[in-house]
């Protein structure tokens, strides 16, 4: 039986087949049989290329497939050379070809051309002035006979030296080719077949980061969002939470190409294989980027234990010390994630967005004013927005949020707090507004959900107001004092309201008894910059989308939860409430509507009298079903239900890792459209001009003499768009950051802009 071998080809090489590799280095190419090599040619040298290809084919070692995949080549080409070595040999390719000379690039047109040239013209302007075509001149130059000059440092590189020493930058053709071969032995891409062998045997813990000189490199754009995924964190605190992945792909390369499939709307894992693994994979350095099977071990490794909650925590700690002016005003709303499976029975919840109660979960997100998320709580077992503040999330923030006044200096001001939070409707409560006034000295600022009359139009001033995105309103205004709740477990608040243009009074009410009464509205109203980040998360990073399809038995907890039960009785009085309302009014039709008809007088009495009894037999039965509820627990703990009671959660490790990573990602993208609106007319063009930039393709230079990595974006697709994306890459080259794993510092520029 014969025994299967590794193939032993040289570093760098490119098999052809089984037998036969090839090497492409300083402008030489050489082949090998295993690894001794038999025969080189230099790289522009086509008849020695054609005459020994055709000689391995005419000798039985290669096919002629294997020959016009593995160079490009076409396959008349190849057949030509064949039949030539088998008829006239060796000589025959060295011959002196026979014709009869230039008839249109004379040398006194190529002088002229030559000329041209030098003084800075293009082709097509040569070949305007010269009166030729200009596929005529383009062979010119690629034979030789004329010479570009170098282009400026800003144009399209020709001849570049990467870091293996080849001179030309590969296009996207040729790595397409190279990646289809590689495709019969380590799979598409896998061009690195030895660090992949040495790293499914243990001897290699993650392939190192080396970037190849590549032209229209695919979603090349995403790489000027580096610095600013790195900024908020996305390389953070990775070694005390994440151990070592193993393999071939580190904890770095894949949380980085995890933001950049957020980045360029890549909103699923399974949605990697629909994209060229090799492109992907040279934004990483590396050969390609895993396999969908491959990614999803991954993201299982990185999802063990309580590692996601430990970096996401840790996250959420350094974006608010970043940003304690943020910090002082936090946004709280619940955002309801749908499940339409069927492995668990999760509780149905009231989606507001579509006006139904459907299965799902609920996510409660802690938001900056501008919309940026800080954390996500997620919670299979939800009991509103009041428990969840209260067990979850003020404790948290009472930990985390930074430059929170000491308890001496609350003592010695009663009117100050520790930081606001705001939210809808749901949370308003005017026991836990003093709650989490007398305990924690926490501001509150909701709607009132129960106003009392209308306030007189003369008491509203028009006020402008700086809402936190900058932006400057008008508002007519108008400010009391208001006592809401009963007598003893009520509260003096600050009530403002807004007047409308069609009379209409908004009346809000806050705690914050410390800053402007006024102020306060621009805080509320800035609320839907939260209801704007649900929107744009959903559509765009797939927030709601499953990250796995397992389920888990949910820990214990005391939360409380619908009681059964009671949930059983109250569907029977609504079905009997119904009915009883049903037949109410057919009796109370008949009653005012007597029959006139002496023929039909018995049979309208004997129905009434059967609507009366069945009307007494349904007052009855709700009757005793109301007692019964009355009696009833509405609410009961998790941990008391039974076990044939009890659901599922869905299992939530590897969707804490990817929220938080598109997260990072949402944040990047933020400060990006920041820098990019000083440069707009139109602010709103900010984040469709960096979803195009992100999707754009881009040359990747690495030089190691100068120890930078050169990205030269393509062109946007008009000029004012190209003028904001050179404002933002001249900021990004201000950070002046190193690729991580690599000492490569990031330059950016625009392919083809003008100096400026």
């Amino acid at each position: 039986m014969p025994q299967a071998l590794l193939p032993l080809i040289p570093d760098g090489a490119t098999q052809v087949n089984g037998s036969v590799s090839v090497v492409r280095r300083d402008g030489q190419w050489t082949y090998f049989a295993g690894i001794v090599p038999i025969f080189s040619h230099p790289e522009g040298d086509r008849r020695s290329f054609r005459m020994f290809t055709a000689q391995l084919i005419c000798k039985g070692v290669c096919r002629p497939g294997e020959i016009v995949r593995t160079f490009g080549v076409s396959k008349n080409s190849v057949v030509r050379s064949v039949n030539k070595f088998r008829e006239e040999g060796i000589g025959a390719f060295f011959a002196p070809r026979r014709g009869r000379g230039p008839t249109v690039m004379t040398e006194e047109v190529t002088a002229k051309a030559q000329e041209l040239l030098q003084r800075g013209a293009s082709r097509n302007e040569v070949a305007e002035e010269l009166g030729i075509k200009y596929d005529t001149l383009r062979k010119a130059i690629s034979l030789g006979r004329l010479q570009e000059p170098a282009r400026a440092e800003n144009a399209r590189p020709v001849d570049v030296v990467s870091e293996c020493g080849e001179k030309t930058a590969s296009d996207k053709s040729e790595r397409g080719v190279e990646d289809a071969a590689a495709a019969e032995f380590l799979g598409t891409a896998c061009t690195r077949p030895v660090e992949r062998v040495a790293a499914s045997l243990g001897l290699l813990d993650g392939a190192p980061t080396r970037f190849e000189t590549c032209r229209d490199v695919t979603f090349g754009g995403v790489l000027c969002a580096l610095p600013a995924l790195a900024e908020n964190g996305l390389f953070a605190h990775l070694t005390t939470c994440f151990g070592s992945l193993g393999g071939y792909y580190t904890t770095v390369q894949v949380l980085t190409l995890l933001a950049d499939m957020a980045l360029c709307r890549i909103k699923t894992v399974e949605q990697l294989q629909y994209h060229p693994p090799g492109e992907l994979g040279k934004l990483l350095g590396l050969d390609r980027v895993p396999e969908v099977r491959c990614l999803r071990r991954k993201l299982s490794r990185l999802s063990v234990g309580d590692a996601p909650d430990q970096w996401a925590a840790l996250l959420s700690q350094d974006w608010l010390e970043a940003a304690p002016e943020l910090a002082g005003t936090l946004y709280v709303d619940g955002h309801v994630r749908l499940y339409h499976g069927q492995k668990t029975e999760l509780p149905r919840r009231y989606v507001a967005r579509q006006r139904l109660c459907l299965r799902g979960t609920t996510d409660y997100w802690v938001n900056d004013a501008l919309g940026q998320p800080f954390f996500a709580v997620e919670r299979p077992v939800d009991h509103g927005m009041l428990e969840a503040l209260r067990s979850d999330i003020v404790p948290r923030l009472l930990k985390d949020v930074p430059h929170q006044p000491s308890q001496e200096a609350l003592e010695q001001d009663p009117s100050r707090f520790r930081f606001v939070i705001v939210f809808d409707r749901e949370g308003y409560s005017p026991v836990f507004f003093k709650e989490m006034w007398q305990t924690h000295r926490i501001a509150c600022i909701t709607y009132h959900k129960y106003p009392k009359g209308e306030w007189p139009k003369e008491e509203f001033v028009e006020t402008s107001l700086a809402l936190p995105s900058g932006e400057q309103v008008s508002l007519n205004l108008a400010e009391r004092g208001s006592w809401i709740g009963g007598r003893n477990d009520g509260l003096w608040v600050r009530e403002i309201r807004k007047l409308t243009d069609s009379g209409h009074q908004v009346s809000l009410i806050s705690t914050a008894y410390g800053q402007a009464g006024l102020g306060d509205a621009g805080h509320l109203f800035a609320r839907w910059s939260q209801e704007n980040f649900f929107r744009y998360a959903m559509e765009h990073y797939a927030i709601d989308l499953l990250a796995e399809y397992r389920t888990e038995a949910i820990p214990e907890t005391n939360r409380p939860v619908v009681n059964p039960a009671w949930r059983e009785l109250e569907g029977r009085r609504r079905s009997l409430q119904g009915k009883l309302t049903q037949r109410q009014s057919r009796y109370a039709a008949r009653t005012l509507h007597p029959e006139a008809d002496e023929a039909k007088l018995p049979r309208w009495e004997r129905e009434k009298a059967s609507l009366l009894e069945e009307i007494e037999q349904l007052e009855h039965e709700l009757e005793e079903v109301k007692k019964r509820q009355k009696e009833t627990p509405h609410h009961v703990d998790w941990n008391a239900l039974p076990e044939a009671q009890k659901f599922q959660r869905l299992a939530p490790g590897r969707k804490r890792v990817m929220d938080t990573v598109k997260m990072i990602a949402y944040r990047a993208e933020t400060a990006m459209a920041g820098i990019i609106r000083e440069e707009l007319a139109r602010a709103d063009d900010a984040r469709s001009l960096l979803r195009d930039l992100f999707r754009s393709d881009a040359d990747i230079l690495p030089d190691p003499g100068t120890a930078t990595l050169r990205v030269h974006v393509h062109p946007m697709s008009n000029p004012r768009s190209n003028h904001a994306i050179r404002h933002l890459l001249n900021h990004l080259n201000d950070a002046a950051m190193a690729y991580p794993g690599t000492n490569l510092r990031l330059v950016y520029s625009l392919l083809g802009a003008p100096p400026q």
